[in-house]
């Protein structure tokens, strides 16, 4: 494909007006509310990574700025050296379906993902015991991983965003929870879209005319010069080019996609 086809981009709004750039300041409050729209490469798991960000949640998460803090965790204790964890669970937590998270799930979650871990156990309500076969200090680090998602057997989740859509290297259509537990601090936008285009030159036609708000483009020269546009990090070392109009938070964690997770922490302005 050398032009882009503005049919089938997306299949839903895909023809809607370029946005307004207002040149929205990273230092301003996110707003919540819109249709965030993304192109991405094919290849390098780009989409399933956003996808996952979307729609699950760790335990832990290791902040824009490097800081580690709960997720779905509120606290976490040591024993033994950290060989022996204890983990406080957060409490009014649902999965998509509505159904409520138990602790039961979160270990049968961890226990097919967490690696030298001997036994984890429920010890109450919203508490689970993890005891692993070496010591690992770095516990609540590693809880973080991308590889320790939360999800039920059927692939549930409890992230900011229910998938509507997702084709394989193709499209994901993602939801905004109502009422999610961290409503007002993540999870801006109504609707984050993306879609894989190949070609890069395709991905800054469809930034230039409007259709996306975000792309992946290792180089500015087809969009140097036009004032309704971003680059990030810069112009000269570049990775997304954006329209003035996406707001982001002052850090933005290593990687492409904001570690996975620009579905939550992005806005429209």
């Amino acid at each position: 494909m050398t032009r882009l086809d503005r049919r089938a981009l997306f299949s839903s709004g895909a023809a809607a007006a370029l946005l307004a750039a207002t040149g929205v300041s990273l230092d301003a409050a996110p707003r919540q509310g819109g249709r965030l729209r993304i192109a991405l490469p094919r290849g390098d798991g780009h989409l399933a990574a956003l996808a996952r960000g979307a729609a699950f949640d760790n335990l832990t998460e290791i902040a824009p700025n490097g800081a580690l803090k709960g997720e779905l965790a509120t606290a976490w204790r040591a024993e033994s050296q950290g060989r022996v964890w204890f983990i406080d669970l957060r409490d009014n937590v649902t999965f998509h379906d509505g159904s409520a998270l138990r602790a039961a799930d979160v270990a049968a979650s961890l226990g097919e993902t967490l690696e030298h871990a001997r036994r984890i156990d429920q010890t109450g309500p919203a508490e689970l015991r993890i005891e692993l076969a070496t010591a690992r200090p770095d516990l609540p680090f590693r809880l973080a991983s991308p590889m320790h998602v939360i999800a039920r057997a059927d692939g549930v989740g409890t992230g900011s965003y229910r998938t509507e859509r997702l084709v394989d290297d193709r499209q994901y259509l993602g939801h905004r929870v109502a009422d999610h537990y961290k409503a007002g601090h993540a999870g801006w936008v109504d609707t984050v879209e993306a879609v894989v285009i190949p070609d890069a030159a395709v991905r800054a036609e469809a930034l230039r005319d409007g259709y996306v708000d975000i792309a992946a483009i290792p180089r500015a020269e087809a969009l140097r010069g036009l004032p309704d546009l971003v680059f990030h990090p810069s112009s000269e070392d570049m990775a997304l080019a954006m329209r003035k109009t996406v707001g982001r938070p002052r850090a933005i964690g290593a990687g492409l996609l904001d570690d996975g997770r620009l579905a939550e922490r992005w806005w429209l302005g």
